[in-house]
């Protein structure tokens, strides 16, 4: 097994290749410098410590925020969109309440990512 680091579009990934069959002989491999892996971005304001979350059900495009950081949101309300698999996905509030936004329009998010609280 040969272990190499492949860069694409500036996220580095290491792959394992396993040698299968007969060698062909020794090939001599460049060194090539790693750029570092860019840690993920920190939330620009802390999350109040009490009220509902809101999470991310898959991964995903933050497409729209609909309401702003601070409003008061009633149950089921939509307050964004998350594009995924080229399909756009109403985001609602699970409960009333006063909105602390989390996520921006255009940020990439994970499953299970923080992207409101409702307290």
């Amino acid at each position: 097994m040969r272990n190499f680091v492949v860069t694409i579009d500036g996220k580095s990934y290491s792959v394992g290749v396993e040698e299968v069959g007969e060698s062909v002989g020794e090939v001599a491999i460049a060194p090539v410098a790693v750029a570092p892996v860019e840690a993920p971005k920190a939330a620009a304001k802390s999350a109040p410590a009490n009220g509902e979350k809101v999470l991310s059900p898959f991964p995903g495009l933050i497409k729209n925020i609909l309401v702003a950081d601070g409003a008061a949101v009633k149950k089921d309300q939509p307050i964004m969109v998350l594009e995924a698999m080229k399909m756009d996905n109403e985001i609602t509030a699970p409960c009333d309440g006063k909105i602390s936004l989390n996520t921006s329009k255009g940020a990439n998010v994970e499953t299970n990512a923080l992207l409101a609280v409702i307290g």
